[in-house]
């Protein structure tokens, strides 16, 4: 019965997607009206910028993409520091600096981050050396040969095969 729910759900989710697309969140509802700078060059500037800092609420998401109240708050102070004057690398030094590294999408490569950039390499070498001795271990085990019964044992299983059961 679950296998035909699931082949139901299947076929309905093509059909379902277009009717709630427009429930769908979007990334233009991010970006508020009111904090677009009047310079195309600036806001184009500050668009980049946002796109490379994480939403320290969502954790998943740049805070260009994020309609979180902090999100929020970033990309006006990004937005103030490149109407300060401020270069790009300094409107983001300034952030980390009150943040720390974990506000970068793109964390750098030091030693404090070491962990994320070798980690999922190490733990997938682990994962497939692992794996490569699991199964050289159980070729070995199904290719070791059986050595046939002694006649003595072959004897005692035919009489164990002979016996009635007790009913």
């Amino acid at each position: 019965m679950r296998i035909f729910l699931f082949i139901a759900a299947l076929l309905a989710a093509p059909l379902c997607a277009p009717a709630l697309s427009p429930l769908a969140p979007s990334e233009a509802l991010a970006l508020q009206p009111d904090e677009i700078l009047k310079d195309p060059a600036l806001e184009a500037r500050a668009r980049e910028i946002s796109k490379e800092l994480r939403c320290l609420v969502c954790q998943n998401q740049s805070i260009d993409d994020s309609d979180a109240t902090l999100a929020r708050d970033l990309r006006i102070l990004v937005r103030d520091r490149l109407t300060a004057g401020d270069t790009d690398t300094e409107a983001v030094d300034f952030i980390v600096e009150r943040y720390g590294d974990f506000v970068l999408l793109r964390p750098p490569f030091k030693n404090s981050t070491l962990i994320l950039w070798i980690g999922p390499g190490v733990i997938f070498a682990i994962g497939i050396f692992g794996v490569t001795l699991w199964h050289r271990r159980r070729r070995v085990a199904v290719a070791a040969p059986v050595a046939p019964l002694s006649a003595d044992e072959r004897a005692r299983v035919d009489a164990m095969l002979a016996e009635k059961p007790d009913q």
